[in-house]
């Protein structure tokens, strides 16, 4: 019996030894903010080299259903095998090497470690994270116009550290309609809808009316769910509602996607569009789709830019570096200038101004006469504008290329040879209206633009002369598209513009006869 046992303890040596070596580690990181020594809530991203993230959720992880068309996709995992933690998080790990990432929108500069995990070790990390610019220090405050996810009351806390961990003082959470029904239901609209906490807000709205004919809209602020099922179409009654209740409205997906364009003319041509969702990853001309944006600016149509991620749909993806298509809350987004305190009434009433610009990574700020984007100016002929415009990167975060400022879309201006700031300023005389914005490109898929500052001379309007027969013609074929819609009806569940044919010609009938007038200033 001796010898046997003997002979067993190297194999019992290799079980105990095998035991050892699979026996998990243990990983606690607090994240700090380096400005004020505070936790603060941030995006985590922890994979082995393998690319696998941990089997189970960390201590600390915050949960938020998430998924499209109100289908459970995740809770504790954001797209991309992300988590976001509320300052701290604990995780068991198997040994290996990891590499951790943690980040925290656009003003913060990410943190990325490569972790040895040995068996039964604990390690210990702080992470702290430094801003590269402070933008609300500016009086600019970050906002996502376009968020979908479950929520009730109990939520609310959870969801707001999530947009806190991507930096975004003003979430809007979108219930989503179409036809037949709708998803991501809000429960309540307008203050009582609304949820605030440390500088942050979440805001109801609703993406409704969607269809693939005439485009989704975005009305933002109204104090109730608007919507008219047997009225489906009808997107000037939408928006005329969500004005009396006190919102704003506006087209999703830089009025490229879903046809956004025609239902712009049947809409904003009689001045009932506020807003352009301008900078978003869906769609293929993007993140900074202007198309549309200058074809309507440039018709004597004010148009305040804004921006959104529409989470979980739309990601980077490959053509902006990344090797996955990942959702991100807050890969596009706007800021609004808000004069002292972050109140929401204050901030809606500054997007209403259109005191905003739109970036996907570089800061901007601009002025002419002094006045912010979205403000009037009248002038005598012959005056003289000074127009001062700057951009904000960071050498390795966002590094900029190139700052413009266009007036009627054409460049008028342009700077370039500093990574991390750009300035232009200058005086350009002027004898006619015209709008004038800045824009600028950072890295690769890095893009900003202003809403633009309206010019006029002695009370005229600001459209574009030059510009003006080519839109009017191109507006007049996106009315004919719709009327061969009619003719020739769609099959999908989604597509029931034919129910609804006699409004929709009432509406192009309208669309003409103010294509009719704008062609009078020819």
């Amino acid at each position: 019996m001796f010898p046997r046992a003997i002979a067993a303890a190297p194999f019992a040596l290799a079980l105990l030894f095998a035991a050892w070596q699979a026996q998990d580690g243990a990983l606690k990181v607090s994240i700090v903010d380096a400005a004020t020594g505070r936790p603060t809530p941030a995006r985590v991203r922890l994979l082995d080299e393998d690319g696998r993230r941990p089997d189970k959720a960390p201590e600390g992880a915050v949960g938020v259903l998430w998924g499209r068309n109100d289908r459970a996709e995740g809770y504790y995992f954001a797209s991309g095998d992300a988590f976001y933690a509320g300052g701290s998080f604990r995780a068991p790990l198997h040994p290996g090497r990891w590499r951790l990432t943690v980040s925290k929108g656009f003003e913060y500069l990410p943190v990325s470690e490569t972790l040895e995990m040995t068996p039964g070790a604990a390690l210990d990390r702080e992470v702290r994270l430094e801003r590269w610019i402070d933008m609300p220090a500016r009086g600019w405050y970050s906002a996502d116009d376009h968020i979908h996810l479950q929520r009730s009351p109990r939520d609310d806390p959870a969801i707001l550290r999530w947009i806190a961990g991507e930096d975004i003082h003003v979430g809007n959470l979108l219930e989503m309609g179409d036809f037949w029904a709708t998803y991501f239901t809000q429960y309540a609209f307008g203050a009582e809808g609304r949820y605030s906490e440390a500088g942050r807000i979440l805001s109801p709205g609703q993406e409704e009316p969607r269809t693939p004919e005439i485009g989704h809209t975005i009305s933002l602020g109204a104090a109730q769910l608007v919507r008219f099922r047997n009225d489906y179409y009808n997107y000037a009654r939408y928006f005329d509602r969500v004005h009396e209740l006190g919102g704003i409205s506006g087209f999703a997906h830089q009025a490229v996607s879903f046809h956004g364009y025609r239902g712009m003319v049947l809409t904003a041509l009689a001045g009932k569009v506020d807003f352009l969702e301008l900078a978003q990853f869906c769609v293929d001309e993007g993140p900074l789709a202007t198309r549309f944006y200058y074809q309507f600016l440039d018709l004597g149509i004010p148009l305040t830019a804004l921006a959104g991620s529409d989470y979980p749909w739309c990601g980077r993806g490959k053509r902006y570096g990344l090797d996955e298509n990942w959702a991100q809350i807050g890969n596009a987004r706007f800021y609004t200038y808000v004069d002292g305190e972050l109140t929401f009434e204050k901030w809606f009433e500054a997007v209403k101004a259109g005191r905003t610009f739109v970036t996907t990574g570089p800061m901007l700020e601009f002025t002419v006469n002094g006045k912010l984007p979205g403000e009037r100016i009248d002038v005598e002929p012959k005056a003289r504008l000074r127009i001062r415009a700057a951009a904000y990167g960071h050498r390795d975060l966002v590094p900029l290329k190139r700052l413009e400022v266009v007036a009627h879309g054409n460049v008028i201006a342009h700077a370039d040879g500093s990574p991390e700031k750009l300035e232009i300023d200058l005086e350009l005389p002027v004898d006619h209206g015209l709008w004038i914005a800045a824009r600028a490109e950072a890295g690769r898929g890095q893009l900003a633009h202003t809403t633009p500052v309206y010019v006029t001379v002695n009370g005229g309007g600001f459209h574009n002369p030059e510009t003006l027969s080519r839109n009017l013609q191109a507006a007049g074929e996106y009315l004919d598209e719709i009327e061969r819609e009619l003719e020739s009806p769609g099959k999908g569940l989604d597509r029931q513009a034919a129910r609804h044919e006699a409004r929709l010609r009432e509406a192009i009938a309208a669309a003409r006869r103010r294509l009719e007038v704008l062609a009078e200033l020819q």
